[in-house]
């Protein structure tokens, strides 16, 4: 076997690694924030993980009660949205809050979206949209402090330019981003407000016209992408659709959107490894090394990538009750971190001084980040579905005259980090006992193993063998 080579002097000048990617991460639905299995699992999520804010839809439907109409009157009832912000707040997160759906009480019409009836109308009359937005922010604004709601973010809608969530137009939408704003902006103008909102990088342009010349404030631009936008014909299955896409699709589309988006933040509130909400790549390695390759190729492009979502306790189309079922989670149901939660963990303790690699492979990719008198190695062998891909021996070589104190190997692909392996291994059971989930938490962790290193004149030498969709993490510490 040949290898693959690459070089990185590491007394180079490193690039700023900002950990954009922990600043906010999805979830479906906000009614689920009030489960304690939620809560539990977002917890770790912070601790472990490093995330800043968490998005959600729905936080203004009926099932939220936020606002109802009662004997023709409206009510408005912020306790079960507050019982959500105070809970965040309890474990050092925050709200990135996404505006939406409609009450049923202010709706135009009856066109639902989702198994929970998130209602996607415009409202029949903005003005009482306006007052609704004003009383809410004005609420939070008095329950926690405007030192505190400063640091949230106000997202208008979810993906308008998609007729399943807005059955308006582009220009009905921006009439609902200019009122929304303007009550924000009514109760403190210097809380943070943002849109479009859309799916597949759409209006950003638009957008940002509408707003200057109608004068219409707004401190940051959001969107969604997904590797399977716009690739494949109708009725194409995800696979096929991913098979059609193009390695370093999101890269390419984020330089785009950072050059629409200008001198305004760039917040990607949705982005998976595909948008399937089952699809079993979801559970293996191949999106673990999907993520690490795309997030890094998006440094310096936005300042917030959130992945959607962080669990598979979600019910968009129904609540799935089986185990591993290629749901959208960093973790499944039962709590039990998957090979992408594991690439997230990777990722939090990589350090932020990305330093300059040479070399290029078709299917393996290699960076290099300093952290401190650690160098940490990852190095990705991933390639899109039916694309050719095998194993592969890579060869680093590090520039380098310091002594090394210890270098160690933790390995995400087949045979490790794989919890989904194990339980078809159980022979699948559509539920866990108590002792089967601490099993597979087992089975889901990294683990250190020894590294040989050998030394080349002034280059150091490392070598590993990485399999189809496997991730090698090798950390050298330094006298």
């Amino acid at each position: 076997m040949s290898y693959v080579e690459f070089k990185c002097d590491l007394q180079s000048t490193p690039t700023l690694l900002h950990h954009f990617w922990e600043h906010t991460v999805g979830s479906g639905h906000a009614t689920l924030a009030l489960r304690a299995d939620w809560q539990k699992q977002l917890s770790k999520c912070k601790k472990q993980l490093g995330f800043k804010h968490v998005r959600f839809h729905g936080i203004l439907s009926d099932d939220v009660g936020t606002l109802v109409n009662e004997n023709n009157t409206f009510v408005y009832s912020f306790f079960n949205a507050d019982q959500i912000c105070d809970f965040l707040l309890s474990i050092g997160m925050r709200p990135f809050m996404e505006l939406s759906f409609m009450p049923n009480a202010l709706s135009s019409g009856s066109d639902i979206v989702f198994h929970y009836k998130g209602n996607v109308t415009p409202p029949k009359n903005y003005n009482d949209w306006e007052t609704l937005i004003k009383k809410l922010i004005t609420h939070w604004v008095e329950r926690y402090g405007e030192t505190e709601v400063r640091q949230w973010f106000f997202e208008v809608w979810n993906e308008p330019n998609l007729d399943a969530f807005w059955k308006g137009t582009q220009a009905e939408y921006f009439k609902l981003y200019s009122h929304t704003a303007n009550a924000i902006k009514k109760v403190n103008k210097n809380l943070k407000v943002g849109g479009p909102a859309t799916a597949s990088n759409a209006w950003i342009s638009e957008f940002r016209d509408y707003c200057e010349k109608n004068k219409v404030q707004f401190d940051f631009i959001s969107t969604h992408h997904y590797p399977t936008d716009s690739f494949g014909k109708p009725g194409d299955d995800t696979i096929t659709q991913l098979q059609k896409s193009k390695r370093s699709a999101l890269q390419s589309e984020a330089k785009k959107a950072k050059q629409e988006a200008g001198d305004k933040p760039l917040y990607y509130t949705e982005w998976c490894t595909s948008s399937n909400p089952f699809d079993d790549l979801h559970d293996e390695s191949y999106a673990a090394c999907f993520i690490i390759k795309t997030i890094l190729e998006a440094n310096g492009f936005v300042d917030g990538y959130s992945y959607w979502t962080f669990s598979d306790i979600f019910e968009e189309n129904y609540f799935s009750s089986i185990p591993f079922h290629g749901g959208f989670g960093l973790m499944n149901i039962y709590g039990i971190p998957k090979p992408a939660f594991r690439a997230y963990e990777l990722l939090h303790n990589i350090g932020e001084e990305l330093l300059q690699v040479k070399g290029k492979h078709d299917t393996v990719d290699v960076w290099v980040i300093k952290k401190g008198k650690i160098i940490n190695i990852v190095i990705t062998n991933w390639a899109l579905p039916r694309h050719a891909i095998k194993t592969e021996l890579v060869k680093v070589q590090l520039k380098n005259k310091n002594i090394i104190k210890t270098c160690y190997i933790e390995k995400i692909d087949g045979l490790h980090a794989n919890p989904r392996k194990s339980w078809v291994e159980m022979g699948s059971p559509s539920s866990l006992s108590p002792a089967q989930v601490n099993s597979l938490e087992i089975t889901s962790a990294m683990v250190k193993e020894p590294q040989i290193t050998k030394q080349e004149k002034n280059w150091l030498v490392v070598e590993a063998t990485l399999p189809p969709q496997g991730i090698a993490y090798i950390t050298l510490e330094f006298e």
